[in-house]
């Protein structure tokens, strides 16, 4: 996850000066992305770590746009709520999952 993080920082950086709706877009595929395969049972705690590190990122990332600052936690959970996903588990338990049922 740190790894991923530091890449979502360093590419937030490059598109500090893009507006907020095209940085919500992309970081929805990102994260819609790292869900996709991470959001497996008994993970959902890395996964709401995963959402919070990242409105976090965004959040020091549009702080750094102006030297009027106005980008309160609660401005940015607006935000965050319009653009990224919740996380929530997208895959079954693997007795679910594997459970092949044949018509023999």
């Amino acid at each position: 996850m740190r790894a991923r993080l530091r890449q979502i920082k360093e590419a937030l950086r490059k598109r500090m000066r893009e507006p907020i709706p095209v940085q919500g877009q992309w970081l929805r595929q990102v994260v819609r992305g790292y869900f996709a395969y991470h959001a497996v049972p008994t993970n959902s705690r890395a996964l709401v770590a995963f959402r919070h590190h990242v409105t976090d990122l965004w959040r020091r990332t549009l702080r750094r746009r102006s030297q009027k600052d106005a980008m309160t936690w609660e401005r940015m959970r607006r935000i965050a709520n319009a653009w990224l996903p919740p996380p929530r588990i997208l895959h079954l338990w693997p007795d679910r999952r594997f459970a092949v049922k044949h018509p023999r």
